[in-house]
């Protein structure tokens, strides 16, 4: 009797190990390649609109992308990263690179006007680095954000009034340009190492301390805070 329940229970078990792993596999949805603790490097890049603003201060954080706004221009990122599993569904990472949100215009790809109005616009740009994580709701679904310390540009200084004339002003130093930036978004998963999404970012920045020559005074700079909603695609290696 024994010899032959032996052989009955090890029949009734077997499927309990298959089970448990497939169970595993469909909570494992970040990286099932890596084990907790193992990292990745990764590169990603975004383009999109940046939020609208006057004829006097570019960025008022006033956003409709169904609207179109005076000072709304292309923005884009680029920023290369480490990132660790820390879990079934999570990864949490180191990123840095450079944004610039708002110095294009694209249309004048189609006439005689510059592309990069840098010298006429100065827009918000700068180098920025901080962390990111990854939340895989699925293995094709997925959240993320983003946030940390970004060094805006202050351009020299050379600022333009209204009617285009130079206002005479000098950096006043390299006071006042440092601040942060955050984001969230989520996407789709193509692959286990390419994912494209719709991410919502936010740089709070003024453009540095400056100088007025004649007097010695030094201010703040214009404050250029401005958010960017675009695609964003990103590799894992």
């Amino acid at each position: 009797m024994k010899k032959l329940l032996l052989p009955a229970v090890l029949a009734a078990l077997s499927p309990v190990p298959a089970a448990l792993a497939q169970d595993r596999l469909a909570h494992d949805t970040y990286r099932p390649d890596l084990q907790s603790g193992q990292g990745h490097w990764f590169v990603a890049g975004n383009v999109g609109r940046t939020d609208g603003g006057t004829a006097d201060r570019f960025g008022s954080g006033d956003f409709n992308v169904f609207e179109s706004r005076d000072g709304r221009r292309t923005g884009y990122g680029l920023v290369a990263g480490y990132r660790w599993k820390i879990g079934e569904r999570w990864g949490l990472g180191l990123e840095g690179g450079y944004s610039d949100l708002g110095n294009l215009r694209v249309r004048n790809v189609f006439n005689d006007d510059p592309v990069n109005q840098r010298d006429s616009e100065n827009a918000l740009r700068g180098w920025q680095v901080g962390g990111n994580a990854r939340f895989h709701v699925t293995p094709a679904w997925y959240i993320g954000a983003r946030g940390g310390y970004f060094r805006a540009s202050d351009n020299d200084a050379d600022y333009y009034n209204s009617v285009g004339q130079d206002l005479g002003l000098e950096s006043g130093g390299r006071d006042g340009r440092n601040s942060w930036y955050a984001g969230i978004g989520t996407g789709w998963n193509a692959t286990e190492r390419f994912s494209i999404g719709v991410h919502y970012d936010y740089f709070r920045a003024k453009s540095g301390d400056l100088r007025d020559p004649a007097t010695g005074v030094e201010f703040e700079g214009p404050k250029r805070s401005t958010a960017l909603l675009g695609l964003t695609a990103e590799y894992a290696f």
